[in-house]
């Protein structure tokens, strides 16, 4: 019998599930905004702020960006894990890590719904 060692990571289709649903969106969240900038009349700033005005805009940008966050995540959060063995160290990197896109995540919103 082989002794598996659990170092925290989850182990099953789960996250790489999660990263295939996240790129998706991302990947169709991109087709449409460059659809919808390039039949912007004219590339002004009154333009992009009605492009960005409507809810709808707001809300796919929003989600756009959070799974831009939980996608990468996944991918640093697994980085970490396999190459940074002191566990204080890999403590602090997660903890940096999360903190930084739930920052960053915090500031999207701030710029979505401040227009």
């Amino acid at each position: 019998m082989v002794k598996r060692l659990v170092v925290g990571a989850h182990y099953g289709v789960r996250d790489w599930l999660v990263q295939r649903i996240t790129a998706a969106y991302m990947a169709l969240y991109t087709l449409l905004f460059a659809v919808a900038a390039l039949t912007l009349p004219a590339m002004t700033w009154e333009h992009w702020h009605a492009l960005f005005s409507g809810r709808w805009m707001q809300f796919l940008t929003f989600l756009f960006f959070a799974s831009l966050c939980y996608h990468a995540w996944i991918g640093v959060r697994d980085i970490w894990m396999d190459y940074i063995k002191p566990l204080g160290v890999r403590l602090a990197l997660h903890v940096a890590t999360a903190l930084l896109l739930i920052g960053y995540l915090a500031w999207v919103a701030r710029v979505l719904w401040r227009l």
